[in-house]
Order: structure tokens, then sequence, then C-alpha cells
């Protein structure tokens, strides 16, 4: 099972959500992107299926889960139950001609709650510089 999906598992086990209730998520989970300039952007759409508001962060890693560096707006947000927010990432290439990242949702648990879990899902993309 991957880590994401795990986490996920336990999020709903620990909340106590009914089995068939949807876990958090995020659209897209992987592209390609093209782009004739230094940078590429992806836009993600983090989602809550829960009946509670959620704080949640966007981050980015690359292919091995080492943090990059990233434009992310927001990297911090709340996200109300059933609901979704767009969230732009813009990536240099820094020098390369193609970079594989993971783009993750991160829940940060509320302080001095009882549910203390932080759920996580991430996405795969590939970006592209056409010369």
């Amino acid at each position: 099972m991957s880590p994401s999906v795990w986490f996920a598992a336990v999020a709903v086990f620990a909340l106590g959500l009914p089995v068939a209730a949807a876990a958090q998520s995020m659209t897209p989970m992987r592209g390609e992107v093209s782009s004739f300039t230094d940078e590429f952007a992806i836009r993600v759409r983090p989602y809550n299926p829960y009946r509670q508001r959620i704080l949640v962060e966007v981050k980015v890693y690359d292919e091995n889960f080492r943090p990059v560096r990233a434009r992310v707006t927001p990297s911090t947000m709340m996200l109300g139950s059933d609901s979704s927010r767009p969230v732009l990432v813009v990536l240099p290439f820094e020098g390369a001609g193609s970079r594989r990242v993971r783009i993750c949702t991160e829940s940060v648990p509320f302080p001095n709650q009882a549910t203390r879990i932080k759920a996580q899902i991430c996405g795969r993309f590939l970006g592209r510089r056409l010369q």
C-alpha cells in the first residue's frame, strides 16, 4: 500500500468516519507540462470530503521526497466541508531540460484537539522545457 493511501486510511479510521466516506484528495494526481520559459506552472485543487473544516498546506518535493524550491499560492489554506480550492505551483527548471516533482496536500492538525492525524496525498508531475 502506498504511503498516501495508508495515511488516508489512518485518517478515516482515526476520525471515526464511516468506512464508505471519501478520503482527502487532490486533482489532478499526475500530469505533464511543457514550457518555453525557465519555469513551469501546475494548478492543483485540494479537496476536503470531511464534515468539518481542515487546515491544509501544499508542499513540493522532488521524486525522492526531498523539499524543492517552488512558489505555491496559496501555500496554506482552510478548506470547508466538501470543498476544494485552486492552488498555483510555479517551479523553476534550474537549468535542466525536464523536472519531475511531487506536489502534496498535507492536512495540519488543529492544536488542542483530540485527533492529531496529519494526512498527506501526493501527485506526480513532469515539466518539460521546450527549446
